[in-house]
Formats: structure tokens, C-alpha cells, sequence
């Protein structure tokens, strides 16, 4: 499954402030809201607090740290001028923040009345306030944006921007967002803030040089806006750059607010690299911190369980559920509930637990049925695990890896022959995936346990051929060109009596690791120094992917 467990924001786009001398410190407190440095804005706006800008401005802040009634505290406290149309947009900002949205529009209305419907900035922020509320029903937003651009007489970047903002809400309407956010650029060629949500688009799009031209473009503009480089590590993290992913999210926490909510941040992307035990360092700080930070609770569970330990797991995700509220659990945490109970031997309740997230969540129904099948594994209840993905498959929604993991479950289940032909239609249809080749050699030797007909032998060499492929990471094939020299130098030597081409085999594995016991004993045994290995020695040390 993927899991985003860190919620971007939506930037400031509108000043409501007058021409009053403390201005500029509502705009230097914008500013700090749009580079997400929430701490410093706060200390900022609370000094002036009884004013109804800098009250306006701590609204927004409030909501997009999803706090509401914090929010509508601070929006009302704006809304001191019953008969001033700013005031009735922080009354409508209010209501709209607690969800009463039939009460918001009233106050809306009230203040496009009240303003005569000639004021631009008046409309525009009421199209913000549907900007920065998540909701899909918001085509007034919409409408009054475009109302404000037409009394404004011209595009204006930071209208477009917002516009673009609410679009990209919408389930399918990365298109509609893209065209906002490029009339924005034609209105300003320099608007940051449309080159960032632009590149964010086309992340979510996995459109990755579009992606990095647009990120790149906001750094030669202004090359400390630290939230870019979070989304660019997001960026090579989907195109599976990891290191780059990670140097470039480093550069993010450096530069960013020293706050709970950044190092969240990275400990989720610890967590999403599966660096665990560097995840875990991080989630452990920020509870210490901020012990009631969902995030982190969830993350701490899934943590402890993907590092193996489940007895923590367990501990931790009980008490997860006993106290995050109801409508914070995301249906990955069922899942992840349902892997820790079976793990802990508790299969039958886990795994209802995940049947039951599979039925009430159809739209990752695929997904689910991976972690599904994965508990039946757990439990080692092979045949369910393998109708899951027969079943996945079946329905015309199977695709390559689903063949690569069913045969693993065949494999599994003794099922050696099943396996091999799914390995072979993988292969076949992507003859340069080099763990398919490793695992099909694997899966061979159980056909041929005493490795009598070699059948193992042309897929471990191919293993070795694809790693001296130019472009290959010598340090992800290690481990496999250990197995695959070993299981070839035992073949040699025990089943063709081919010392010289054994040893060159042997004396790879060494190179790899010059500790390895199975080819150190076989290379003593062909210089004499000890007896020959037995005849179950044939079996290369194989490890169980």
C-alpha cells in the first residue's frame, strides 16, 4: 500500500490588512504561513492578536493545522464590524471552519452585498476560504474567484493560484488545476507559489521531469523555500531514487521551523524509505514532545511491526485505537492491526479484522487484498493466500507483481511446479527482472533438491550476467550473487567434477564475503585439507527471499 502519512498545505494568497502601521507584520507572518513556519508566525500574529488582521491571519493558521475551533476562535474574534464585508468574511470563515456551511454562505452572501460585489480582494478571499477548507463541494469558491478576477479586469496570479488550489480538491480535476496554475504564470511569470503547486501536480501525476522543472524553477527563484524540498524528495522517492530522496528531505528539515511538525515529517519519510530503526528514533522524539500526534501513534505501530517487532507492535497499536478519536483511523490501520494480531497468533480476529477493510473500503481493494494474502502468509494458511491472488488475477486486475508474489506463495505451499510457470511468464515478459530470475532459480532447486539435472544452473547464470548489466547496483545483487556462485560451484564440483570452473565460482563468493563458511569448506575440501562435503551439500545456501 502507499501511505502519505504527512498533509501538505494550501499557501497564503490574499492579505486582508489595511494601511495600518503593524501591516507589515501580518504580511511578514504570511509569508511565514506560506514556507509552513508555524511557530514563528504564531509569536508573530498572537503580539497583536486583539487586532482583527492579525486574528483573521491566526484563523487561517489554526486551519490549516486542522484545528477548527481554534480557528473559528481566532476568525471570530476578526469579525468585530457587524457591517464590515471583512468582518463578514471572517464570520463566514468561522462557520465554514466548524463545518456549518450553510451559515458560512449567509455571512458570504452578507459580505458581497455589503461590498456591492465591486470589491475584488472581498471575493477573492471568500474564494480562499473555500481554497483552504477540504471539501469537495466547492464550486462556489470557484465561482467567486471567477467573479473576482472579472471586477479586478485582469488575471491576477494568486487568484488563479487559489482557483487552481480548489480544482486540484477535486477528484479529477488535476486538469482544470494545471490550466489555472499556468494563466497564473501568464499573469506573473515569477508567482512562486504556481511553479510549486505545479510541480506538486505533476508528482501526483508521476510526471517526474515536469516535476523537477517546476521545483527547480521555485529554487532559482528563491532557493530557501524550504517546503519544495520536501515534495522533491517526495518526487524521487516514487521515481525510486532513495538516496536522493533522502539527501534532498535532509535538506528540507534543515532548512524548515525546528518543530514537531517537521521532524514528523521526516520520520515519516525514515519511515517510508523503510529506514526503521532511524524512523523510530524520530517518532519516538516527536512523542515525547507531542504525545497526542496521531501520525506519529500510527507510525510507531507500523514501525515496530515492520521491523519485527511485534510484541511492541502489538502495545503499540492497542493503544492507538483505545485513544485516537474514531474519525482519525485510516483503513490502513485496520489492516495493519489485522497483520500484528495474526503475527501474534491471534489469526482468526486478525484477519477478519482485514476481511472487513478489504469489504468497506472498495477503492483500495486491490491493495488490501496484497496485505490480505499477506496475512494468510503469516499464518501460513498458503491456499487462502493463493485464492486471494488467484482470484486478484482472475478478475483482470492482476498484474506482474501479483504473478511474481502468487508464485511466491506456490513456492510456499510446495507447489514447485506452479511456481516455476508463473516465474516464466514473468520472465518472458520482462526477460531483464533479475529477482525473478534469482527467485525462479530458487524455486528450481526444490524441483531438483539434489541438483542432479542442474535446473537451477541457467537461471542463477543469468542472475550473474544481469549484474555485470551496465547501470547495475553492485550492492543490490550481492546477496544473490552469493547464492547463485554457490549453488554453481557446488554444481560443478559435486555433480561434473570440474574443479577449476567450481573454484572460480567459490572464489567469487569470497570476494563478496570472505567469511562464507559453504565455500570455504568447499574450497579446503578441493585443496585437500579436509574431506569432501557430504552429498547434501549440493544445496546452495539458499535464502528465502
Amino acid at each position: 500500500m502507499t501511505i502519505k502519512p504527512w498533509k501538505l498545505t494550501f499557501l497564503a494568497a490574499f492579505s486582508l490588512a489595511g494601511p495600518a502601521a503593524f501591516a507589515q507584520n501580518v504580511q511578514s507572518a504570511q509569508k511565514a504561513i506560506e514556507l509552513e513556519r508555524y511557530s514563528e508566525a504564531k509569536r508573530t500574529l498572537l503580539a497583536q492578536s486583539t487586532n482583527p488582521e492579525a486574528a483573521f491571519e491566526l484563523g487561517r493558521l489554526y486551519q490549516m493545522q486542522e484545528k477548527p475551533d481554534s480557528a473559528a476562535f481566532y476568525f471570530n474574534r476578526a469579525s468585530i464590524d457587524p457591517k464590515s464585508p471583512k468582518s463578514m468574511v471572517a464570520a463566514g470563515r468561522a462557520f465554514l471552519a466548524q463545518g456549518k456551511k450553510a451559515e458560512a454562505e449567509i455571512q458570504f452572501d452578507n459580505a458581497v452585498k455589503a461590498s456591492k460585489g465591486k470589491d475584488a480582494q472581498i471575493l477573492a478571499s471568500i474564494g480562499q476560504a473555500y481554497a483552504e477548507t477540504k471539501t469537495k463541494d466547492n464550486q462556489k469558491g470557484i465561482d467567486y474567484l471567477n467573479q473576482a478576477i472579472k471586477v479586478n479586469k485582469k488575471d491576477d496570479a494568486a487568484m488563479l493560484v487559489a482557483m487552481g488550489d480548489i480544482y486540484q480538491n477535486r477528484e479529477n480535476g488535476g486538469g482544470d488545476a494545471m490550466n489555472a496554475y499556468d494563466r497564473a504564470l501568464r499573469a506573473d511569470p515569477n508567482y512562486i507559489q504556481a511553479y510549486y503547486k505545479k510541480g506538486k501536480l505533476n508528482v501526483r501525476a508521476r510526471n517526474g521531469n515536469e516535476a523537477l522543472a517546476n521545483f527547480q524553477k521555485v529554487t532559482s527563484l528563491d532557493a530557501n523555500y524550504a517546503p519544495v524540498y520536501r515534495d522533491m524528495a517526495e518526487m524521487y522517492y516514487y521515481a525510486n531514487q532513495y538516496d536522493q530522496a533522502a539527501q534532498t528531505m535532509k535538506k528540507y528539515t534543515d532548512m524548515s521551523e525546528k518543530s514537531a511538525n517537521t521532524q514528523a515529517t521526516y520520520a515519516a519519510f525514515l519511515y517510508l524509505n523503510k529506514k526503521y530503526p532511524e524512523a523510530l528514533t524520530q517518532i519516538q522524539e516527536v512523542l515525547a514532545k507531542d504525545p497526542q500526534n496521531v501520525t506519529m501513534k500510527r507510525l510507531l505501530a507500523y514501525t515496530y511491526f515492520d521491523m519485527g517487532q511485534n510484541e511492541q507492535a502489538l502495545a503499540a497499536m492497542d493503544q492507538y485505537m483505545k485513544t485516537v478519536p474514531a474519525d482519525k483511523i485510516i483503513t490502513e490501520d485496520y489492516v495493519y492491526q489485522g497483520k500484528i494480531l495474526t503475527k501474534a497468533g491471534r489469526a482468526t480476529e486478525g484477519i477478519a479484522i482485514i476481511e472487513k477493510a478489504v469489504k468497506a473500503d472498495p477503492s483500495k481493494a486491490a491493495d488490501l487484498q496484497n496485505d490480505l494474502a499477506s496475512a494468510y502468509l503469516l499464518n501460513k494458511d498458503y491456499a487462502k493466500a493463493a485464492k486471494v491472488y488467484e482470484a486478484k488475477m482472475a478478475g483482470g486486475k492482476g498484474e506482474l507483481a501479483d504473478q511474481v508474489r502468487l508464485a511466491t506463495v506456490y513456492n510456499a505451499g510446495k507447489q514447485y511446479q506452479k511456481a516455476d510457470s508463473l516465474y516464466n511468464n514473468v520472465l518472458t515478459a520482462r526477460p531483464t527482472y533479475a529477482a525473478g530470475y534469482l527467485l525462479r532459480a530458487q524455486n528450481a532447486y526444490n524441483l531438483d533438491s539434489d541438483s542432479k539435472k542442474g535446473l537451477a544452473k541457467p537461471f542463477y547464470e543469468k542472475y550473474i550476467e544481469l549484474s555485470k548489466a551496465e547501470g547495475a547496483d553492485p550492492a543490490k545483487f550481492r546477496s544473490g550473487l552469493i547464492d547463485a556462485n554457490n549453488y554453481l560451484g557446488y554444481y560443478y564440483y559435486l555433480q561434473k567434477n570440474d574443479k577449476a570452473t567450481a573454484q572460480t565460482h567459490f572464489q567469487q563468493v569470497l570476494a563478496l564475503d570472505p567469511a562464507n563458511e559453504d565455500a570455504t569448506k568447499a574450497m579446503n575440501a578441493m585443496a585437500g585439507k579436509k574431506a569432501a562435503p557430504a552429498k547434501t551439500a549440493t544445496k546452495a545456501p539458499v535464502k528465502r527471499k
